[in-house]
């Protein structure tokens, strides 16, 4: 069996294979726990085989180090020319980018049968792939420097803390890091220019390495040169990217929208989930309908937004498709409607209020007054509920609901839940709440209060 520099090519070729496989395996499920679930669009596709790069990175840098002791430990004593001493670094990080270009192929090949939305970032894959390199660099620098057997275990775990501290750090370092930050919201978009920036400087710190320490071992003066002409790339790559302004909040997109029953609109990634979002919200338009509240479309907003109602759009938060999805929507845009009440017995009613609109069992309560209140409202009618909170919507947002907007709040337990008057509103008195609010011992009273001028 012929040897390459005291390691067989058989035993380098297997290894290589064996690497990509592990790479491959790894990298796809790193990127399937990025991918934002349910979402079909590229940008979900790059910025996943991107965040893959935290598993797949520590991987490929072992990997070099492994390598780069044996070749070490084989040359010992033996003088290299510039060529030979990259060829086998060269050829790991051909070997890395190989298993990143599969990873990415495989996770697109959905991507390419359906519509999906956006478009593919070249310069994301791009910084992808320089991050890559730079792993694998800095193995094989360690493992040169360091032939120890504890070496590529080592520089593994060691490029994993440090570049998880880096993408972590929320400020300035995190740019240095090939990355997008997460979590990732599509409605900022994938955008070409800090890739591109971090590129150039992933890209000269990588030849900065890769040359400096062949310089080292070869003692060419260019190659010393050629170097330090990669400093002041990766130089310039830092300063482009410390400089790059803060992306906006959110990008323009033309939304996905479904028009019936009512208007849902959503990332066009995302239209998978109309249906369901139009289920869900129907029924909470049509109990908000005639109050401040009142909404007649459903808009997706992204998730730094914050859910204000008006003007008859209900703003949503919607991060991905997984189960449940539609059901958190609602719940969380419900929340927005009205903060919570200082105090146990205003909360107790505003929750009354908030588990009808989301069409959960009406909660019983810390305190008797609210298990009567519940008990009370749970005897209206659907329609006697939404004449309810259209007449007292100000109310329940402001945390001015008490015991006489719920039949008098107290004592008579379970018959005083059947002396609800049956009236109902005509089209001339529509303002005539249809069930009275007792108060003070009398059926037909209103609270005197925020209730007055309503008859």
């Amino acid at each position: 069996m012929r040897e390459h520099a005291g390691v067989s090519r058989e035993e380098l070729k297997q290894s290589a294979a064996v690497t990509v496989a592990v790479l491959l395996a790894l990298g796809l499920l790193a990127a399937w726990n990025v991918l934002i679930p349910g979402v079909d669009a590229w940008e979900n596709i790059v910025a996943a085989v991107i965040g893959s790069l935290r598993m797949t990175g520590p991987v490929a840098a072992a990997f070099a180090a492994w390598v780069a002791l044996r070749k070490r430990r084989a040359l010992r004593g033996r003088s290299l020319t510039t060529w030979r001493a990259l060829k086998a670094p060269l050829a790991i990080v051909v070997v890395v980018l190989g298993s990143f270009g599969a990873t990415v192929l495989v996770l697109a090949v959905k991507t390419v049968l359906t519509d999906q939305s956006g478009r593919l970032s070249l310069s994301g894959l791009g910084m992808g792939m320089a991050g890559l390199a730079l792993y694998s660099v800095i193995g094989w620098v360690a493992g040169w420097v360091v032939p120890k057997a504890f070496t590529p275990p080592l520089a593994g775990l060691a490029c994993y803390g440090l570049f998880s501290w880096l993408a972590d750090d929320r400020g300035w370092a995190d740019k240095l890091a090939p990355g997008t930050g997460e979590p990732y919201d599509l409605f900022q978009g994938l955008n070409g220019a800090p890739f591109f920036d971090q590129t150039i400087w992933l890209l000269g710190i990588t030849a900065a390495l890769l040359l400096g320490w062949a310089a080292l071992v070869t003692r060419q003066a260019l190659v010393l040169a050629c170097a330090l002409l990669s400093v002041l790339a990766a130089g310039m790559g830092v300063s482009r990217v410390l400089a790059q302004p803060k992306p906006a909040a959110a990008v323009d997109i033309a939304y996905s929208c479904q028009d019936w029953p009512i208007t849902v609109c959503v990332h066009p990634g995302m239209r998978a989930g109309l249906t369901e979002l139009g289920a869900a919200f129907t029924q909470i338009a049509s109990r908000l309908a005639g109050t401040p509240a009142a909404f007649t479309r459903v808009e997706q907003r992204p998730l730094e937004e914050e859910l204000k109602p008006s003007n008859g759009l209900a703003p949503i938060h919607v991060p991905d498709l997984s189960a449940g999805f539609a059901e958190e929507a609602a719940y969380e845009y419900i929340e927005s409607l009205a903060a919570r009440c200082p105090g146990t017995v205003a909360d107790g009613y505003r929750e009354i209020v908030m588990a009808w609109l989301r069409g959960e069992p009406l909660p019983g309560g810390p305190l008797p007054e609210h298990q009567y209140a519940a008990s009370w409202f749970s005897w209206l009618s659907e329609h006697q509920r939404r004449e309810w909170l259209r007449m007292f919507y100000s109310d329940f947002q402001n945390c001015g609901l008490s015991s006489m907007y719920f039949g008098g709040g107290g004592g008579g337990g379970a018959a005083r839940v059947q002396e609800a008057p049956p009236v109902r509103p005509t089209p001339e008195s529509s303002h005539v709440y249809p069930v009275y609010p007792e108060g003070e011992g009398t059926p037909n009273s209103a609270p005197s209060t925020s209730m007055a001028g309503l008859s």
